[in-house]
């Protein structure tokens, strides 16, 4: 029979590490109201945005009539022989499998894309030290984002391949508070890659998020741009029902809203749609070269800041999993507690009625 005050104090312990989950799921629900405001503020330049190029698509030749190339770099299609792969997680732990699910998403892609030169992005801590672990860094020194700002104009230095697979780039610490102007940084680093032919592709693994119920793993193909405002996404990965469920019940409890993020402004929908005749005075290679890497810097700051959200929502469910689970285990303690003690005093009065019967 294990001893009392033991149990005691593995209570006591119990309810302390109740307390702090109890206190990280509220701190999670707080950090997800304010990512999901960032996302739907960022939502109506993206979605007017989008809509201005699909204007500008139905209204100008993409093609060049006399050559027939494409009349911007991120428009032309190549054979995909050096691929270069964003991926996006978390900087820190205590989130269930929110990380382990996006890097396992992750090999399973550089599975499908065996024998071609792959290059990884890292954004965050936890896939950085994950892919850090199994594949080499690039020869060339991997840069922060503020050093691709101050050297994106700079002439590519000439380095051979540590691998087929190697890590190009290292970003720990920016999904604390996500600014355009990292993204931005980084977009243009894929675009000056791209347009130099460094790259034939650009794919970006992370956890797209429309609502605490309703997010999924996917992996996306920003480069080359194949379709102006539509996803191409070449994996993706749902929550199952029973994850569904217990995040619905951590939102609940936390009072979080459940409802989805998606939709965008009438006006820019209409913008697309309308059937006036937009005159647009610049040729439009010009209008292609000025929007195209805006909508790609776009895209990765959508990435960024639903992956932040996600993040927030996994983590508030994890910590919501491990309140209950701390109440059944005091709850489970406490009865063994109970019976340690009511078998106690049982034995002191059979020591006391065998003793009184004995004189």
């Amino acid at each position: 029979m294990p001893n009392i005050l033991d149990i005691r104090r593995r209570i006591r312990s119990v309810i302390n590490t109740r307390q702090i989950t109890k206190a990280m799921k509220m701190v999670s629900a707080a950090k997800l109201r304010r990512a999901q405001e960032r996302a739907l503020a960022a939502r109506p330049y993206a979605h007017m945005l989008t809509n201005v190029l699909r204007s500008l698509v139905a209204r100008a030749e993409i093609y060049d009539p006399e050559t027939g190339e494409p009349k911007h770099p991120l428009l032309a299609q190549r054979e995909e022989k050096t691929i270069l792969l964003v991926v996006v997680t978390g900087d820190k732990g205590l989130a269930g499998a929110f990380n382990a699910n996006i890097t396992k998403a992750a090999m399973r892609f550089l599975e499908s894309k065996s024998g071609k030169n792959v290059d990884i992005e890292a954004v965050g801590r936890k896939g950085r030290d994950f892919l850090r672990r199994r594949y080499p860094a690039a020869r060339v020194q991997t840069r922060s984002l503020a050093e691709l700002a101050e050297s994106i104009e700079a002439e590519p230095e000439a380095s051979e391949r540590s691998g087929t697979i190697q890590i190009t780039g290292e970003h720990v610490g920016i999904l604390g508070k996500v600014e355009f102007a990292q993204a931005s940084a980084l977009a243009r680093n894929l675009i000056e890659r791209y347009c130099r032919e460094e790259i034939d592709a650009v794919y970006v693994v992370f956890n797209e998020f429309k609502s605490v119920i309703a997010q999924r793993l996917i992996v996306e193909q920003i480069l080359p741009i194949e379709q102006i405002g539509e996803q191409t996404v070449r994996l993706a990965e749902e929550l199952t029902e029973e994850e569904k469920k217990k995040a619905k019940e951590a939102a609940i409890s936390a009072g979080v809203g459940i409802r989805a993020t998606e939709g965008g402004p009438e006006a820019a929908a209409q913008f697309g749609t309308s059937q006036v005749d937009y005159i647009y005075e610049q040729p439009p290679a010009d209008l292609f070269r000025a929007l195209l890497p805006k909508y790609v810097s776009i895209q990765i700051f959508r990435a960024l800041l639903e992956s932040v959200a996600a993040e927030h929502a996994a983590r508030m469910t994890a910590m919501d999993s491990a309140t209950s689970n701390a109440t059944d285990m005091i709850d489970s303690l406490t009865l063994i507690m109970n019976r340690a003690r009511q078998a106690k005093i049982t034995k002191e009065i059979i020591e006391i009625v065998s003793g009184a019967a004995a004189m």
